[in-house]
């Protein structure tokens, strides 16, 4: 449809998992909800928790999917495809252990990284041409078995970083918006400090 945008955050449903590393792309979405006064709602036909905005002259529909993490794309293809939404206007915000915590890169395109949540969307979209955000949480001393590190909440410690990394993240999303990926990215991109 001319003139939507889809913007889907990652991560998995249910209260034991909100506050964990690997929701990271889902408390991006919850912010700029509530940034924007976007009512949430599920929509069982979508498999999804969806809300509606209007921002920088763009409809706008916030997606956090409804499955876990590793079958993201059955909902965002899905939206996708009844939409009938190019690629370029789909942005994806999720966790990556490969950055540091804090850190903000947004990309056009690009491969999964092992990303289990990407590798789902990139299959039901049948492309990686959509641009994904990547929020840095860093590793557990650089192990590479990191599922018990993304699975755990955020500590205390890291409260500062995480609160200035979700505005920048929303930030980011809305320069490209407003003024294209290569002015969010040239604007954005980099290490995120904590609140002092």
């Amino acid at each position: 449809m001319e003139n939507l945008y889809l913007i889907v955050g990652l991560g998995n449903p249910g209260r034991a998992y909100a506050r964990t590393r690997h929701n990271a792309g889902f408390m991006v979405v919850e912010r700029l909800a509530r940034r924007w006064n976007a009512y949430r709602k599920t929509e069982r036909k979508f498999s999804a928790r969806l809300a509606r905005a209007q921002q920088e002259g763009r409809r706008l529909l916030l997606c956090q999917p409804g499955t876990f993490m590793n079958a993201s794309g059955e909902a965002i293809g899905a939206l996708a495809r009844f939409h009938r939404l190019a690629p370029e206007r789909i942005l994806v915000t999720m966790d990556d252990a490969d950055l540091p915590l804090g850190e903000v890169r947004l990309r056009a395109r690009g491969s999964s990284g092992g990303h289990h949540g990407l590798e789902s969307i990139e299959r039901h979209l049948a492309t990686r041409d959509f641009p994904r955000q990547r929020i840095g949480i860093g590793r557990a001393d650089g192990a590479r078995e990191i599922t018990d590190y993304v699975l755990a909440p955020f500590g205390k410690d890291e409260a500062g970083v995480l609160k200035n990394v979700l505005t920048r993240a929303c930030d980011q999303i809305e320069c490209w918006l407003r003024a294209g990926i290569l002015a969010a990215m040239n604007q954005f991109n980099g290490k995120t400090k904590a609140i002092e």
